[in-house]
């Protein structure tokens, strides 16, 4: 047995979760790992641990589901490829709130764990075997596409045209260069501590994309601050430096990623923070507009819920006492996937809310109808330097709202309002 077997802090023969890349991780530094279809996984950082422990019961609808703690470490096969494979922490089998192994494919996972018992899935092989094997096919299939993905890092901006006749979200599983990024950061970073420990704690959190065939996401960098209490005067000044010379100063928010389905062109757009961070007042708006507009028309029946969403979550941050969310993250979230189509003679009800652009003569006898509000998601992420004056080891307590968060949420509202008004709606 290997040492990633031997070493950790679990239990004999304690089954685990084989680990892959989340292809929709648009933003941040932090490797995000998707454990199941509707759970992620991402390392466990003490101050952003007891965030989701304690924070307030109203923030819970603007948050990721928190779904507890595992234990994380690596193999290694004989071609040096590293995979990630998740255990419940000992004495904790079958206790990790809220995780469903139901809908773990059998072809993509190593093993799992459900709440009743322990059970290996489908193959007779050990871990290591079915591990080797694993990578080995991944190898086959991603080797054409090495080269083009060594280009696609070094894009701020992209746009990759999907195969008409490939399915979409498959397609964005090889060509989402930021996640791939940071999974290939986070391997190295343990690959090179293997000799001082090969066990880590990862938190699990709610894929707020699940629910999306394909998802565009925008992660939107909140605030006029960014560094923590905590941070080095080196660190303080890089991130003060940044906010200066970007529209965090100016707005109290900038684009940190973003991810894109244009159906008009069937392409899929790609925008990093390095870009984000470039972008002046009107490139912020311009930005936005295109994260709403699918490449034949604005998703303007998008534009009402988010701004009830934002107006919403800022009554909240408005109650919280002494919170402060440096560095903290809003991620807005639809479906790019086509609109089913409804005939122009439909009820009424069916065709209130088309836009000009599919309700004119050039539409024909068919046109787009939205799916409704619930088609869009709000959510705050990213807690690493979160304070408040419930963390008792703060050195600094602050008093009253957290004005930089807020000033970016009114400004977010003031610029979606004026792209609907803008628009006609």
């Amino acid at each position: 047995m290997s040492p990633a077997f031997r070493a950790m802090d679990v239990e004999p023969r304690t089954m685990g979760v084989l680990l892959e890349p989340f292809v929709h991780q648009v933003g941040g530094h932090s490797c995000v790992l998707r454990f199941n279809e509707t759970t992620l996984c991402k390392p466990l950082v003490p101050r952003e641990h007891q965030f989701y422990e304690t924070l307030p019961a109203e923030m819970r609808k603007f948050t990721p589901q928190y779904k507890g703690v595992v234990s994380v470490c690596f193999e290694e096969d004989e071609d040096r490829n590293l995979c990630l494979i998740a255990y419940p922490l000992k004495g904790d089998h079958g206790t990790v709130d809220s995780v469903d192994s139901s809908d773990c494919d059998p072809k993509s996972k190593l093993l799992r764990w459900t709440n009743k018992k322990h059970h290996v899935l489908e193959t007779e092989k050990t871990p290591k075997d079915w591990v080797r094997q694993h990578w080995k096919e991944e190898k086959v299939k991603s080797h054409k596409l090495e080269e083009e993905f060594e280009w696609l890092k070094k894009s701020e901006v992209l746009y990759y045209s999907v195969e008409k006749k490939g399915n979409v979200s498959s397609q964005l599983k090889h060509y989402n260069p930021w996640s791939m990024k940071c999974h290939q950061q986070q391997l190295q970073r343990m690959k090179e501590n293997a000799k001082h420990r090969n066990q880590y704690k990862f938190i699990l959190l709610e894929n707020l994309t699940s629910r999306y065939e394909v998802p565009c996401v925008l992660d939107l960098k909140m605030g006029t601050r960014q560094h923590g209490d905590d941070a080095s005067e080196e660190k303080a000044a890089n991130q003060i430096r940044k906010c200066q010379q970007s529209t965090s100063a100016v707005i109290g928010v900038r684009v940190c990623g973003m991810q894109v389905y244009q159906a008009g062109s069937g392409q899929l757009m790609f925008m990093n923070k390095y870009h984000g961070r470039k972008l002046s007042v009107q490139g912020f708006k311009e930005a936005l507009f295109q994260f709403f507009h699918n490449g034949r028309y604005l998703r303007r029946e998008l534009l009402g819920p988010v701004l009830r969403k934002l107006t919403e979550l800022k009554a909240v941050l408005e109650r919280q006492e002494s919170y402060r969310f440096y560095s903290s993250s809003l991620l807005v979230i639809y479906d790019g996937k086509e609109r089913p189509e409804v005939a122009l003679d439909s009820d009424a009800e069916d065709l209130e809310d088309l836009s000009e652009e599919s309700a004119d003569e050039s539409a024909g006898a068919y046109a787009f109808k939205p799916i409704g509000a619930s088609s869009v998601d709000v959510r705050m992420i990213d807690f690493a330097h979160t304070t408040c004056r419930l963390y008792g080891e703060d050195s600094v307590v602050h008093e009253g709202q957290d004005a930089g968060y807020i000033f970016g949420l009114q400004s977010l509202i003031d610029i979606v309002t004026e792209i609907s008004e803008e628009s006609g709606e």
